[in-house]
């Protein structure tokens, strides 16, 4: 039994020895380990000496051990969740902007080959399949198996000419909406 409370405390002490790592760093953890192990051995005799005589016949988990057990996987669920969720949102911001450099290099074969940029009314679609309204590219060929849409599945917006450029491509951003600061513009990359 004296094994079993030993090795529980190890794990706790082990665990809380973890914790302080994420939230504290490993410097200060060292420095916390040397002198709270010590203090912390002579706690744990008496809180050992104090549960075997309390439960020398039973066997089990006590609630107290098990809420000490889930507040600690609420703690690393705590540190690790939103760390996993921000990494969502920069994946889908890298899908973006990886491409938006596809279609702008689909802009430009399309240029080099046609002398000009698909209008705004033949929009993207013209890098996918051959624009019916004027002007027609003399010299079309298929830039782009399909039309591709930002990481949140929202289509680019896509204006030409556009100001002080020769078009202007841009995606709304996390938010969906026009013209705010998340907007990831093609020149901008």
């Amino acid at each position: 039994m004296e094994q079993e409370v030993t090795l529980w405390a190890w794990i706790v002490w082990l665990l809380k020895v973890l914790i302080l790592a994420f939230l504290i760093g490993i410097p200060f953890l060292v420095i916390v380990v040397l002198i709270s192990q010590g203090v912390y051995n002579r706690f744990l005799k008496k809180v050992e000496k104090s549960l075997e005589e309390k439960y020398q016949k039973k066997k089990g988990f006590t609630l107290i051990e098990v809420l000490v057990v889930l507040i600690i996987l609420g703690l690393i669920a705590a540190i690790i969740v939103p760390r996993i969720t921000g990494r969502v949102d920069e994946a889908k911001v890298e899908t973006t902007k990886i491409q938006l450099r596809a279609i702008k290099d689909a802009l430009e074969q399309y240029k080099l080959d046609n002398g000009m940029y698909p209008t705004t009314e033949q929009g993207l679609k013209a890098l996918v399949e051959k624009p019916t309204t004027p002007p027609e590219p003399p010299r079309w060929r298929q830039y782009l198996e399909k039309v591709p849409k930002d990481g949140w599945g929202r289509e680019f917006i896509y204006i030409s000419p556009g100001v002080n450029r020769p078009y202007e491509l841009r995606s709304r951003g996390p938010d969906g909406e026009e013209g705010t600061e998340d907007d990831i513009d093609v020149w901008n990359l």
